[in-house]
């Protein structure tokens, strides 16, 4: 088991749950997506690039995009709490995570990152 797992099986419930169908979720919306350890924590890359990271974080999964600030569908549930460029959604349950926005945000990010203005 590589670190990045590590640390997602060794979170409490419900947080691992949640971590483990966010997991699902970007694996498979994005199948060539690879999960790294970085900075203590989840990140997934796509193509060499960061796309998101898992963090658990008080009473909630942080799920964390970069360049998510140009986001524009769901950008209402996006929290950036005085970050830049970083964007999350937070989930407390499994219950919480809305499967649809979860990968139209991914979507989107995943689009930014490939488009030439922030290259």
């Amino acid at each position: 088991m590589n670190p990045a797992e590590e640390y997602i099986f060794n979170q409490p419930e419900p947080y691992k749950s949640i971590m483990l169908n966010l997991q699902l979720l970007i694996e498979h919306t994005f199948p060539k997506m690879v999960m790294k350890y970085k900075w203590r924590i989840p990140c997934f890359y796509l193509d060499n690039r960061p796309i998101c990271f898992l963090n658990q974080s008080k009473d909630y999964v942080d799920v964390a995009f970069w360049h998510a600030s140009h986001v524009v569908k769901h950008a209402g549930q996006l929290v950036s709490e005085n970050r830049k460029k970083i964007k999350s959604l937070r989930y407390r349950s499994v219950e919480d995570i809305d499967d649809a926005v979860f990968i139209n945000v991914l979507r989107e990010v995943e689009y930014i990152k490939n488009t030439s203005f922030l290259k």
